[in-house]
C-alpha cells in the first residue's frame, strides 16, 4: 500500500471552535493504517459541496462520518454529494444518531457501513477489511468494546492550532450508573474509569504545550471521590491565573473531601454543569432519575457561598406529565439558589433513549426533522411549547448572559417564571423575533415593557438598566435616555426665553 491517503475521518462541528474528540480516538487506534488515514473537520454551516470537494481532493477509498443529533442534516446533505460524484467512495457512519438500527435517519440508506457504539476497534478492522477486498456482509456492525487501558490515548493529536483557538476536550472515566431515561448513557452498564499515571502524564504534556482551559466529558465527575479529588489536586499543584476547568457533576454528591479541595481553587477557575433537570419527584420517578433534591439544593447554595465556581445548571421542559405551571415551580427553585447561568433545554428526542417507551401513554410528539424537539405532550400544547421556546431565548440573552445583572431581579421580582413569562410575551409582540435583536434595541424594549406592561416607575428602570448599559460599552444613548435629554433641553430652552423677556 502507497503512502497516500486511503481512509478519511471526518464530521461537521456546531462551531469552528468545537473538535471532534472521538475521531482523534479512532484515529489514534488505527495502528499500521494511520499513516493512510487523514482527520478532517467541517462546521455544520460549510455548503455540502465544498466539504466534497475537500474531501474527494484526497481521493479516499473510505470515508468515516460521526453523526450527531446537531448535524444529521448536513452530514444527509455530504453523503449524499458523495455518492453522486463519487459512488465507489465507501461511506462508513457511526455516533450516537446512527447507533439504533432500525430506529436509524435516512442516511444509513445512503451509506456503505454503520458501526453502532464504540468504534476504536471496530473501525479499524472495518477499514483493514475493505482495503484488502473482504466486504462484510452485513451492513450495521456492532462496536468492539475494548478495556480502557488498551486504548492508546489521543490528546498528541490536538494540533497548535487546536490548542490556540479551540476547546479541548479529555476524560477520566467513561460510562454513567444512572438510569435517567432522557439520557442516552442510561444504556451504559458500567463506569470504568482511566489508570490515573498515564491520564497524568497526558495531562501534563498539554499543560506544557500551553493547554488552559480543559473540558471533562465525564458524564459523572465526581461520581468517584477519591478520584476526583486526585485530577483536582494535579491541577491545583500547576495553578495558573489563566486555568480554567469545566466538569459535569451530579449535584447531591458533595462530601466534605470534596468540598475542601473546592475552596482552595482561585475564583472563576472552574465550571460546574449541574444537571438538575427538574425538581419534581414524580417525574424523577417516571423517568428513572435518582436525585435527592434538599441536597441537591444545598449544594448548589454551599458551591454558590464558598467557591468561586462559576455554576451553569440545566432544566428540561417537555418531560412526560410536566405542565407549564409545573416546570414554572422546578425553574422558580432554581432561581432561588442563585446559579449564574440556567440552561432551558427542551426535551429533544434521542434514538434509543428509554423515554420513549412514554411517547404514547403521555402523547410526546417530536419534530420530525433533527434535532427532534417535543412539540406538544398530554399536557402541555403547542403555543405553550412555542412560548418556552421563546422564553428560552430570551432568558438566554437576559438572564444567562450576564448583560442584565442590575436589571434581573427587577423583572423576576418574587414571581420569577410568571414574570419573566410575561416579559418574553411582550418582547416577541414588541420585536416580533428572538433573534437579531440589537443590544441597544434590547435595552429599549425592556424599558418600555417594565414600565408601560409591568408599570414600573420610569426613573427606577432608568436606574438600574443605566448601571448595566454601562456595562456594555455601547456607545451613544438608548432612547430612553435621548428622550430625557430632550425634555431637559427643551425645559431649559423655555427658562431661558422667559429671562431674556424679563431682562
Amino acid at each position: 500500500m502507497s503512502n497516500s491517503t486511503s481512509i478519511i475521518l471526518s464530521t461537521l462541528n456546531a462551531r469552528y471552535m468545537h473538535t471532534a474528540f472521538g475521531l482523534r480516538y479512532l484515529l489514534a487506534n488505527m495502528g499500521d493504517l494511520q499513516s493512510h488515514t487523514k482527520l478532517l473537520e467541517f462546521t455544520i454551516q460549510e455548503s455540502s459541496l465544498n466539504i466534497a470537494e475537500q474531501l474527494l481532493k484526497y481521493q479516499p477509498k473510505i470515508i468515516g462520518f460521526s453523526v450527531y443529533i446537531w448535524n444529521v442534516d448536513e452530514i444527509s446533505s455530504v453523503v449524499a454529494v458523495l455518492k453522486q460524484i463519487s459512488p465507489d467512495t465507501l461511506i462508513v457512519l457511526g455516533g450516537p444518531e446512527v447507533s439504533h438500527h432500525p430506529d436509524s435517519p435516512a442516511v444509513t440508506e445512503l451509506a456503505d457501513y454503520v458501526i453502532s457504539g464504540a468504534g476504536e476497534v471496530s473501525f479499524h478492522t472495518l477499514c483493514q477489511q475493505l482495503l484488502n477486498g473482504d466486504k462484510p456482509a452485513d451492513k450495521f456492525i456492532k462496536g468492539e468494546i475494548l478495556a480502557l487501558e488498551q486504548l492508546v490515548l489521543p490528546y498528541y493529536l490536538y494540533n497548535d492550532e487546536d490548542i490556540k483557538n479551540r476547546l479541548i476536550y479529555v476524560e477520566a472515566s467513561r460510562g454513567c450508573p444512572f438510569k435517567c431515561e432522557f439520557c442516552l448513557s442510561s444504556l451504559d452498564k458500567t463506569v470504568t474509569a482511566f489508570s490515573l499515571e498515564p491520564f497524568f502524564e497526558e495531562m501534563d504534556k498539554l499543560l506544557r504545550r500551553g493547554v488552559r482551559n480543559f473540558k471533562f466529558i465525564d458524564r459523572t465527575f465526581n461520581l468517584k471521590i477519591s478520584t476526583s479529588v486526585a485530577i483536582l489536586e494535579f491541577f491545583l499543584q500547576r495553578m495558573t491565573d489563566d486555568l480554567y476547568l469545566h466538569f459535569e457533576v451530579v449535584p447531591d454528591n458533595l462530601p466534605e473531601r470534596l468540598k475542601d479541595v473546592l475552596q482552595r481553587f482561585p475564583a472563576n477557575s472552574l465550571q460546574f454543569e449541574i444537571g438538575v433537570q427538574t425538581f419534581d419527584s414524580d417525574i424523577q420517578a417516571l423517568i428513572s432519575r435518582k436525585q435527592n433534591n434538599e441536597k441537591t439544593k444545598a449544594n448548589i447554595v454551599w458551591l454558590r457561598q464558598n467557591t468561586g465556581a462559576h455554576l451553569h445548571t440545566d432544566l428540561i421542559f417537555g418531560l412526560p406529565s410536566d405542565s407549564l405551571e409545573n416546570f414554572g415551580h422546578s425553574f422558580d427553585q432554581l432561581i432561588a439558589l442563585k446559579p449564574h447561568e440556567i440552561q432551558m433545554g427542551i426535551l429533544k428526542r434521542l434514538r434509543g433513549a428509554p423515554l420513549n417507551r412514554h411517547n404514547e401513554t403521555y402523547q410526546l410528539k417530536y419534530n420530525p426533522k433533527a434535532p427532534y424537539n417535543i412539540l406538544t405532550t398530554k399536557d402541555i400544547n403547542f403555543m405553550e411549547m412555542q412560548r418556552v421556546n421563546r422564553f428560552a431565548r430570551y432568558w438566554d440573552m437576559i438572564g444567562n448572559s450576564g448583560r442584565f445583572v442590575n436589571t434581573l431581579p427587577l423583572i423576576l421580582d418574587d414571581q420569577p417564571f410568571e414574570r419573566f413569562m410575561t416579559l418574553s410575551d411582550a418582547l416577541f409582540q414588541r420585536a416580533d423575533s428572538t433573534w437579531k435583536i440589537a443590544l441597544k434595541r434590547l435595552f429599549e424594549l425592556i424599558f418600555d415593557i417594565l414600565t408601560e406592561d409591568f408599570l414600573l416607575v420610569s426613573n427606577d428602570v432608568k436606574h438600574v438598566l443605566a448601571k448595566d448599559y454601562a456595562r456594555t460599552k455601547l456607545k451613544g444613548l438608548p432612547a430612553y435616555e435621548q428622550e430625557t435629554l430632550v425634555k431637559k433641553s427643551t425645559k431649559q430652552g423655555v427658562a431661558n426665553k422667559r429671562q431674556r423677556m424679563h431682562s
